[in-house]
């Protein structure tokens, strides 16, 4: 099995994300999404899309078990502030507001979708500095 460039697959995370929030049927007249589901699912596929990024920069997943976000914050405060910042934030409105609470509203679900990029991209940048796994 070929293994795969983490930034790349984290990308195709975004992209399948966009895929997904596209059957939520945005509401012009009201800013908002029609389907909560959906959303629900794009957040969840936009942050394990970071995850995948994350883990190539900060390396959390050793042993048994599923690191918190306190564990990404902790490397990430060790490693680079800038990623950091970008986490607190993303987390906030991809996995709470987007994955759990479903928010409908379309500017939280741009800020989402902004905020994975970001995480991508400063992920990217670090992995061009050293070797990712």
């Amino acid at each position: 099995m070929e293994k795969k460039d983490p930034i790349e697959e984290a990308r195709r995370y975004v992209s399948n994300a966009k895929e997904t929030i596209e059957k939520a049927n945005f509401d012009p007249e009201l800013g908002n999404y029609t389907d909560s589901k959906y959303i629900k699912t794009a957040g969840n596929i936009l942050w394990n899309g970071c995850l995948v990024a994350l883990d190539a920069v900060l390396h959390v997943r050793k042993g048994k078990g599923r690191p918190s976000v306190e564990k990404y914050k902790e490397a990430a405060s060790q490693r680079d502030r800038k990623l950091l910042a970008t986490i607190v934030s993303g987390y906030d409105v991809m996995h709470l507001s987007m994955g759990y609470d479903g928010t409908k509203n379309k500017k939280v679900c741009d800020a989402g979708f902004e905020s994975a990029n970001a995480i991508i991209d400063r992920c990217a940048i670090l992995c061009a500095e050293t070797v990712c796994a």
